[in-house]
């Protein structure tokens, strides 16, 4: 638990600088990663499984494969016990970069950079997910 409190004091900070670029597009991404975290949460695999981009779904064509490679790599994000959102860039109308601060299931403090890529469909999808243990105070 005490943890918890850098990162959520860290998250507050981050969250009150101005979001770069659209927050039409901005908060889109956002949704996907809170969906696709919440189903991870919820053992939906395959609701997990359809935020990810096609990049993704090439490299694991199957669910099986692409929550095997979650469970086996990114405990923090597959189970935390909370997270928050942190900067945000948005490189171009249809790509975001979103810094999501987590405590997972060990109790530590993660930082996970994502990339969203907007689809043909209108949706953004997760292109991909950089995991390191956080650099936050008190970490």
């Amino acid at each position: 638990m005490r943890r918890t409190v850098p990162l959520l004091l860290a998250a507050a900070l981050l969250a009150a600088l101005p979001a770069a670029g659209g927050e039409a597009e901005v908060r889109s991404a956002q949704s996907s990663i809170e969906a696709q975290i919440g189903a991870f949460l919820a053992g939906d695999d395959e609701r997990a499984y359809s935020y990810a981009a096609p990049n993704i779904r090439r490299i694991f064509p199957d669910v099986d494969r692409f929550m095997g490679m979650v469970k086996n790599g990114y405990q923090p994000v597959w189970k935390p016990r909370n997270y928050a959102f942190g900067k945000v860039e948005e490189i171009s109308p249809s790509s975001i970069v979103q810094q999501v601060l987590l405590v997972g299931p060990d109790g530590k403090d993660y930082e996970a950079i994502y990339t969203l890529e907007l689809q043909e469909d209108g949706t953004f999808r997760i292109t991909g997910v950089s995991l390191r243990g956080s650099q936050a105070v008190g970490a």
